[in-house]
């Protein structure tokens, strides 16, 4: 099976404009994804997703693959779908532009997960949780999973709900926002009205349990920072000073 890593790069930004473009100690943001995804094993192309032409001339400069599309998508799920059009791929990697310190690995073990279970249509990695504060904020999607690993529910609610006393939280997890479709699968879904459940708790993945799909689950212990704000920008920089990541 053939599978292809691509990264939707959109512009705007509510709370940090044009943050895909950002400085990351001298290194834009797009470039550091980049680079961490092109170590990717399993991935035979990495191919950038822009929605504007100053971002497809900057992608190009480092020297990636990128592909200018429609700047209206509704998602970022969309975007890749447009991408992955002109490819082959059977399997189609969406990895969020602002997650500088994305580990190859663990797309490597999405895609061999789809690989090996062939009832599931996409993969998604999960995270033990670390404290009850991340439990019970409603910005860390949380999820619970069946015995075979596959999702049960997303929610950002605290769930599974802890009736006595105070949760273990380290046997609960969160939910980590790359996923990795199977080709038909994802134009499938693209095609799809919003659910009803999507649209309560505002988690497009959703959309696919509530159609009657299964989400396959990795585990990982990948520290993530997605960057949103300048704050974030410097908690990245300090992890990356911290572990020498350049």
């Amino acid at each position: 099976m053939k599978a292809i890593g691509i990264l939707p790069a959109r512009w705007a930004s509510t709370r940090l404009p044009g943050k895909v473009l950002v400085e990351i100690a001298g290194t834009c943001m797009l470039e550091h994804v980049w680079r961490r995804v092109k170590q990717a094993k399993e991935l035979s192309d990495v191919i950038i997703a822009c929605d504007e032409p100053h971002v497809l001339a900057r992608a190009k400069g480092f020297g990636a693959n990128a592909v200018l599309t429609r700047k209206d998508h509704p998602s970022g799920s969309d975007r890749v779908a447009e991408a992955a059009m002109s490819s082959d791929a059977d399997i189609i990697v969406n990895i969020q532009a602002d997650e500088p310190l994305i580990q190859p690995g663990l797309i490597d073990a999405l895609v061999q997960a789809l690989k090996a279970d062939v009832s599931c249509v996409l993969a998604t990695p999960i995270k033990r949780l670390t404290s009850v504060e991340e439990f019970r904020n409603p910005n860390v999607v949380k999820v619970v999973v069946d015995k075979n690993a596959c999702a049960l529910y997303f929610s950002r609610a605290p769930i599974p709900y802890k009736r006595d006393g105070e949760p273990l939280v380290s046997n609960y997890f969160k939910h980590l926002g790359i996923y990795a479709y199977r080709r038909d699968f994802l134009f499938e879904y693209c095609r799809w009205a919003k659910s009803f459940l999507e649209q309560e708790e505002s988690l497009e993945q959703l959309r696919v349990l509530e159609a009657g799909y299964k989400i396959k689950t990795v585990e990982t212990t990948m520290e993530t920072i997605g960057v949103d704000t300048p704050e974030d920008v410097l908690k990245v920089e300090a992890y990356m000073k911290a572990h020498g990541i350049k």
